[in-house]
């Protein structure tokens, strides 16, 4: 195997106008518009029929290394239904993003409103420096991390 790294995480939405301004945020900028539609043999590399998307990728400037987002809101096909009701469940569960302050983003995403799942947890694994993190959902209930890390 020849993986150099991550290219980019997919974040499907329900309204992408109301998501794109929760990323942005988050520190997310906007990068490359995605197309409304493609050519069929795009469509069929994705698993899909022809279709018709309002998306975006985003990069997070701030990052350590290259970090982008691929939000779509899917106009058809579309599938209403909540992304997934626990963390347990197969595949994909949660975007951990690190953060330099846990508190002060935690207030900025309280005075926004969001939704958190419990109060800021800490995790010491063996010879390592504590990490505090905390989940929250975005606006259509898809689980983010915030990870702090004690520097040593």
């Amino acid at each position: 195997m020849t993986i150099t790294g991550l290219v980019h995480v997919n974040i499907n939405c329900s309204d992408f106008e109301r998501s794109k301004s929760f990323y942005e945020m988050l520190g997310f900028r906007h990068a490359y518009p995605v197309p409304p539609t493609n050519t069929p043999e795009v469509a069929a590399a994705v698993g899909m029929p022809p279709y018709r998307v309002n998306g975006a990728l985003f990069i997070l400037p701030t990052a350590t290394g290259h970090l982008m987002l691929d939000l779509l809101e899917w106009q058809e096909p579309t599938d209403p239904t909540p992304p997934y009701p626990h963390l347990y469940h197969l595949g994909i569960a949660r975007i951990a993003l690190s953060s330099d302050d846990l508190d002060g983003d935690m207030a900025r995403l309280q005075a926004e409103g969001v939704e958190f799942l419990s109060a800021p947890a800490s995790v010491t694994l063996e010879g390592q420096p504590t990490t505090r993190f905390v989940c929250f959902k975005d606006p259509d209930g898809t689980i983010l991390e915030l990870v702090q890390t004690d520097r040593p």
